[in-house]
């Protein structure tokens, strides 16, 4: 009889700790991630490399200092009368830039998501040209996206379990590290080495996400200095640290990911792991203040790259507080988030100005990819449908300036599509520096176009990939094909630019044509270093938390 007590005992115990840990899914996944997570060192100095004492005789090559924020949305700065919370919270700073140069109207993003992107930006080449071409993500993260949905969402998203046989083996690994197997082939030349080759002192602050394996971090791709973290997130402060406004959304399980795994840590050029100097964007300003002033005297390289305003959503009380009249939180702390980035990229601007530089520097700016929907803010992206992760204008189509007093004319417009593939050659360009001869470069050098020597388009075609769903802009006429779907979406954005009139049906010989360019494109380009493990679907009109119908218009992405 105590045998059996024991038994029914130990089954009923045994269905209680199973039934709690399902209650306690999160916290359970919470608590494990936080215990794989790395050991960080307290914050200390950063040696910065000083640079001449007094400057060169003569005239020298400008120094190009590239500032990408991250998932900030085209509507998210008051550059076109836009701006958060319709228009409470002004960036004249990151306006300014737009102002005293070039704004490419109609400037697009290297992909729809952060990696892919900044690949382009790196290498002036479509990533699909060299493998890189799903964004680098756990695979307990893509296992979570993959299976978890939206409460009342109507599409499903899928795992690829099957596909784990086919990644590289050091990526499935349980530890936080794995992840940075996935990188950018060590054999790709980035702007950080084309420039260097000139004399450039050559700086990284920021995120990275172009993977660690052994050859690609930024310190082994061309960057002299390298501050920041190799992940595609980091924290901005701790989440329980005193004066730290957080915003979570819970229907998204890319944001229950990140909380509990993500560091509140940086790198300098490989080191361990240490803790920032209170606010990420801050602290990585601090430092790149520091760098401005002890390369005055010599031609130098920056690859400025906050993780802003990219979640976990985190914002300062001094700048949550100074944005009283937004009542709702979520938007207050997105709000804040960007005011201070504005306020950084001014610290980095006047610091030019400060040291007498600002009138031979090449500054740019521009975002990685749209912002994102799963954030649950309907109004990032205006006029523009869609968001990051799709390949409608909303997730492509970023804010994309550049200045350079003197040489670009200010108050300038340039209307033709221009892509981050072009920063490169354009970056080369200006510091007199040599293309690389042995590989395709997709990107184009922008400053023949804008000082009259050269005219029209430099690009006729552009394309965009992300697995089955791709993308061409040919001209004016865009096509994206949606392969999982079997849909297509053919737009004329000279005559409709938020792609409302869709003409697939309307053209079929244009739509033939424009996929017969897309097969063409597929047949330059390599197998994916690793294969998609997830295909969710992303709706096109609608954000994240908001009421799902069946008629809702959407596409599924691969990563």
């Amino acid at each position: 009889m105590k045998v059996w007590t024991w038994l029914i005992g130990g089954v009923v115990a045994i269905a209680a700790l199973l039934g709690l840990a399902s209650i306690n899914k999160a916290t359970i996944f919470a608590m494990i991630a936080h215990s794989r997570l790395p050991k960080v060192e307290p914050n200390h100095e950063v040696p910065w490399a000083q640079g001449p004492a007094t400057p060169p005789e003569g005239p020298r090559p400008p120094n190009v200092v590239f500032i990408l924020a991250d998932d900030m949305g085209y509507n998210d700065i008051t550059f076109n009368g836009g701006g958060v919370a319709d228009g409470q919270v002004p960036t004249p700073n990151i306006d300014s830039i737009g102002h005293s140069g070039v704004d490419f109207t109609n400037g697009y993003t290297g992909n729809a998501t952060c990696a892919p992107s900044r690949a382009a930006i790196m290498t002036g080449r479509y990533p699909t040209r060299f493998g890189f071409e799903f964004t680098p993500a756990p695979v307990a993260f893509e296992r979570m996206v993959g299976t978890e949905r939206e409460p009342g969402a109507i599409h499903t998203p899928s795992f690829f379990k099957d596909r784990i046989k086919d990644m590289p083996p050091a990526t499935v690994k349980p530890t936080p590290s794995a992840v940075n197997e996935l990188s950018v082939p060590a054999n790709e030349i980035t702007i950080a080495e084309v420039l260097k080759s000139k004399g450039y002192h050559t700086l990284h602050f920021g995120k990275w996400h172009l993977g660690g394996k052994n050859g690609s971090r930024p310190e082994q791709q061309g960057f002299d200095e390298s501050l920041g973290f190799i992940a595609g997130a980091a924290m901005y402060l701790s989440e329980k640290a005193k004066g730290v406004e957080n915003a979570k959304q819970p229907w998204d399980p890319i944001d229950r990911f990140l909380w509990p795994n993500l560091p509140y840590a940086v790198q300098y050029n490989g080191s361990p792991m240490f803790e920032p100097r209170g606010y990420m964007t801050d602290y990585l300003t601090d430092e790149a203040v520091k760098s401005i002033k002890a390369n005055r005297n010599r031609p130098f390289f920056m690859y400025f790259a906050p993780n802003a305003i990219h979640t976990p959503l985190q914002a300062k009380a001094e700048d949550y507080n100074a944005l009283p009249q937004i009542k709702d939180h979520r938007l207050r702390v997105y709000g804040a988030m960007a005011r201070n980035l504005d306020r950084n990229i001014g610290r980095i601007l006047q610091t030019l100005r400060d040291e007498g530089l600002d009138k031979n520097t090449l500054v740019i700016f521009t975002s990685d990819n749209g912002g994102a929907g799963y954030i649950g803010l309907p109004k990032i992206n205006q006029p523009y449908r869609g968001w990051k992760s799709t390949f409608f204008e909303g997730g492509i189509h970023a804010p994309f300036f550049m200045s350079w007093p003197g040489v670009i004319k200010a108050e300038s417009r340039f209307p033709y599509p221009v892509g981050h593939i072009d920063i490169f050659a354009t970056a080369a360009g200006a510091a007199g520096a040599s293309m690389p001869k042995d590989r395709k470069i997709d990107g184009v050098n922008l400053l023949p176009y804008l000082l009259g020597q050269m005219n029209g388009r430099p690009h006729q075609t552009l394309f965009w990939r992300s697995g089955q769903y791709k993308v061409v802009l040919d001209g004016d006429w865009k096509l994206q094909s949606n392969e999982a779907r079997s849909k297509v979406w053919l737009y004329n954005l000279a005559a409709d630019p938020t792609e409302r009139n869709e003409l697939s049906a309307a053209e079929p010989a244009r739509t033939k044509a424009l996929l017969a360019l897309l097969a063409a494109q597929d047949a330059q380009t390599v197998k994916p270093m690793w294969p998609s493990l997830l295909q969710g679907p992303v709706l096109i009109d609608k954000p994240g938390g908001v009421r799902q119908t069946a008629d809702d218009e959407y596409i599924l992405w691969d990563n």
